[in-house]
């Protein structure tokens, strides 16, 4: 089965279509002010346009208000919603409501407990996203280039399609995918040259080596 890809924190034309150009199945917006990698829903929107019908266009937020949800899903008009903070799977459902997309719960994963919320969250969202647990005191929930003990993930199954995120990059995802089994994968400052500048080569060399995998 064919490994899914999202390239996350895109915020110029030319990060934008390498990601696409290079067949990635999902390409990702951070409307969050505090990461380096923000982008406006109203330039999200002129930008990420180019992107609609060629791949799966996601709005990353942060614990979001209706207000913020209400102008992502005006302007933006994103297929899916990430939320990457501390909300609650009740929450999914007026996610829906307000933007008429689907819905990606990212969870934090350090230690087996970790999977604990998982449990509940996967009969609400469309798919889970396993990412690095950030060091104590980051403002950042994600896109801070650290993995986590893959092998948690080994014999676990979810309901629905899953991402695995977190300190990928090319040089280590087919040993992710390996240890894994992951449908989908997920990748940000792994494509980086530095904090939030996309690097055409490597998001290339990430989608090759996922391909090959």
């Amino acid at each position: 089965m064919t490994t899914l890809i999202k390239i996350c924190g895109l915020t110029t034309p030319a990060a934008l279509d390498a990601a696409l150009d290079g067949g990635a199945d999902f390409v990702g917006a951070v409307v969050f002010p505090k990461s380096p990698r923000h982008i406006a829903s109203e330039a999200a929107a002129t930008l990420f346009e180019r992107a609609r019908g060629r791949a799966g266009i996601v709005a990353v937020t942060v614990d979001p208000d209706d207000a913020l949800l209400e102008q992502i899903a005006r302007t933006l008009r994103p297929d899916f919603i990430q939320l990457h903070g501390s909300e609650t799977a009740g929450q999914a459902e007026r996610v829906r409501a307000l933007t008429g997309a689907g819905v990606v719960k990212a969870l934090p994963i350090r230690q087996a407990d970790d999977f604990a919320a998982a449990d509940e969250w996967d009969y609400h969202a469309d798919h889970l996203m396993f990412d690095a647990r950030p060091p104590e005191g980051s403002v950042l929930p994600g896109g801070v280039g650290h993995s986590f003990d893959w092998t948690l993930l080994s014999d676990r199954a979810f309901r629905h399609p899953w991402f695995l995120a977190g300190g990928l990059n090319p040089d280590n995802v087919a040993e992710a995918l390996r240890i894994t089994g992951a449908p989908m994968v997920d990748v940000s400052s792994g494509v980086e040259s530095a904090p939030g500048v996309k690097d055409a080569g490597r998001i290339a060399a990430f989608i090759e080596a996922v391909r090959r995998s």
